[in-house]
């Protein structure tokens, strides 16, 4: 199977999708390719319910050695946890000790915008995961050092760099659903910061330099998840009695990603040849609308969740003041039209992982009403 990394993106003037078609050389046995003629982008959940996970024999990737995990946060910390069930050799980097740490795994403390801290802490690694995230307000100012640090790693090491990205970078889509074969065309401040991070990996790829794969998910909820839109903003007022806080419109269809699919589907793509040197979109719970969503949510909870709805000129008005809400009203375009993330490719390959999203709601109720200082 030939593979492709979008590597279309907006520098310089405008940049319509559909522009510009450049080959690029093979890399090992799958090919990295541009494609500019076709449309080409957040723990401590306990119970994935996503079923066994991957065996560590899948393809013929080597799991012999340390699969470093930088980035201890609501993805890292799942994929930490699925990675040693898996039975694998498994460390954790990040700046602070995590909260909690699955039994038998390594951790070391760096700062991985450091280079050579970031190299010395990927002694041994066979696979490097990149799951970490700056914050929200500061994304083009701290998140592509940290970036920077991981791919130093990998470079020196020689290991596969397994990267999570979310999916600014594609931009609106008027709302198509989105392909690994879309174009990165952002037209956001987080968005081109984004692209110009996914180029800077197809670039390291395409002279050689590293392998990698690229998994992308969209909006994250589930235990542990609070800074999203399916955050405290959500769960916890629901659990609360009261309206829950949205942005845009709940009745358009729209993606949403549950942190222990993301891990699974990152550990498939650490662990199985067929993911080197390709994007792919991970698989989670069915897609519906906002509103079915809070429908379920009122099942859990017991009685009926009301919206609370912020108009955007209120928030693009806040903005101006609150870097928080200057952020939400720059991507809030991804609640004024569909937002759909097409999963096709990577359950047609690796099979489908995702959680139904009953379920999914379910075990991200249940870690909300249980959490330390939750009401009873």
């Amino acid at each position: 199977m030939v593979g492709h990394i979008a590597a279309s993106f907006p520098f310089g003037g405008a940049v319509r999708r559909g522009e510009g078609h450049t080959p690029s050389r093979l890399l090992g046995r799958l090919a990295l390719r541009t494609l500019g003629d076709r449309r080409e982008t957040h723990g401590d959940p306990h119970d994935s319910d996503t079923g066994p996970p991957p065996k560590a024999t899948t393809g013929a990737t080597t799991v012999t050695s340390t699969h470093v995990v930088y980035g201890t946060g609501q993805v890292g910390s799942a994929l930490v946890e699925r990675l040693a069930e898996m039975g694998l050799s498994v460390r954790a980097v990040s700046l602070h000790r995590p909260v909690t740490l699955f039994d038998g795994v390594e951790w070391i403390a760096a700062d991985v915008s450091d280079p050579e801290a970031a190299v010395r802490a990927a002694s041994d690694a066979s696979l490097i995961y990149q799951c970490l995230n700056a914050p929200y307000t500061q994304w083009p100012e701290l998140f592509p050092p940290l970036q920077r640090g991981v791919l130093a790693a990998a470079e020196r090491t020689g290991a596969l760099l397994v990267s999570l990205e979310n999916v600014y970078g594609y931009g609106p889509t008027g709302g198509a659903p989105m392909t690994e074969s879309l174009p990165l065309a952002a037209t956001t401040v987080k968005g081109r910061t984004r692209a110009t991070m996914t180029r800077q990996l197809v670039d390291a790829a395409e002279s050689g330099r590293v392998r990698i794969a690229i998994g992308r998910a969209a909006d994250f909820f589930g235990a542990g998840v609070t800074e999203s839109t399916l955050g405290e903003r959500v769960f916890a007022k629901a659990l609360a009695g009261k309206r829950v806080d949205f942005l845009g419109n709940p009745d358009l269809t729209h993606t949403y990603s549950y942190v222990p699919d993301i891990a699974a589907g990152l550990a498939i793509l650490g662990t199985d040849d067929r993911a080197i040197d390709q994007v792919w979109h991970l698989p989670g719970p069915e897609t519906g609308t906002t509103r079915g969503v809070l429908d379920v949510l009122a099942g859990e909870v017991g009685h009926p969740v009301g919206i609370r709805s912020m108009p955007k000129l209120l928030t693009s008005a806040l903005g101006l003041i609150n870097p928080m809400m200057r952020g939400l009203a720059e991507m809030s375009y991804q609640f004024d039209e569909p937002f759909v993330l097409d999963t096709t490719k990577f359950t047609s390959t690796f099979g489908d992982t995702g959680t139904p999203m009953a379920k999914a709601v379910a075990n991200t109720v249940d870690w909300y009403r249980n959490r330390p200082g939750a009401a009873r």
